[in-house]
């Protein structure tokens, strides 16, 4: 069972929070603190005890704007300790998921709470919990690894995406491409059909292209235009047609710039090389 500390400057919403909190048969012990710099105390004094100390924590459920050290900033603190508790961020901003997810939190909640979005971030952090303790050393592994069930994708395989007060982790390798709208852009999906995919729902975030384009750069994917963030893996078909040169991504046929015509080529036909 779970030990939870949540932390939030506004009191009636740490009430809140706390109430739908131990009203969860998973969360065994649920304490407040109303400003990150009392949380970082208490967190500080928890690790001291060790795992199974009195005061130890799982678990912080952490508000984002707070006077002080913001809900980001003791994130940030946390991430350098050796073993510290799993974050959920719970905010009424929605504009700091991907900051979030990079710190490495387990789920991101959007205010006002519902007792149902709180559930299913309790068992995020159940399941994380578990993990971590199956990790420590001395503990043993199952006899049968064939059997065990596959690993959940880790945050940092995946982007959260708002809808309607939901969060949905779409897994970047399902990304064919992205298409810039202003500060945002839309992540196109991939379907499987019979024929091989075509491009499926659409999912809109604030982050621009350009912050996409470096942070996945990595993970195969590539600028084909000031416009589009493609997938090199998800390329089905290059064309040169009258001077204009287009690819073909999950059904969608896509213009490919000047600037960037050469370079994905040689990309592609490196790629084809190594197969």
């Amino acid at each position: 069972m779970l030990r939870v500390l949540a932390v939030d400057d506004e009191k009636p919403a740490l009430e809140e929070l706390l109430y739908l909190l131990r009203a969860d048969p998973r969360i065994r012990s649920a304490e407040g603190a109303t400003d990150a710099t009392e949380a970082l105390l208490r967190i500080n004094r928890a690790l001291d005890a060790g795992p199974d100390g009195d005061d130890a924590i799982d678990v912080v459920f952490l508000d984002i704007h707070m006077a002080g050290l913001t809900g980001l900033d003791l994130a940030r603190l946390l991430a350098g300790f050796a073993r510290p508790p799993l974050i959920v961020f719970v905010t009424a901003h929605e504009g700091f998921a991907v900051q979030a997810f990079d710190l490495k939190a387990v789920d991101y909640v959007l205010k006002p709470v519902r007792r149902e979005r709180l559930a299913e971030a309790v068992r995020r952090a159940a399941e994380g919990t578990a993990a971590t303790r199956d990790a420590l050393p001395g503990k043993s592994q199952a006899a049968n690894p064939a059997a065990a069930p596959a690993p959940a994708p880790a945050a940092q395989d995946q982007i959260p995406v708002e809808l309607g007060g939901i969060t949905r982790f779409v897994p970047i390798a399902d990304i064919a491409y992205v298409e810039a709208h202003g500060d945002y852009a839309r992540l196109h999906t991939v379907t499987p059909t019979g024929h091989g995919t075509t491009a499926g729902t659409g999912h809109l975030v604030r982050i621009p292209l350009s912050t996409l384009e470096e942070r996945w750069a990595s993970r195969g994917f590539v600028r084909i235009h000031r416009r589009h963030l493609v997938s090199l893996g998800r390329i089905e078909e290059l064309r040169l047609d009258a001077g204009t040169t287009t690819v073909r991504v999950a059904g969608a046929e896509l213009v490919v710039s000047r600037r960037h015509a050469r370079e994905l080529r040689d990309l592609l036909m490196r790629q084809a090389g190594r197969r």
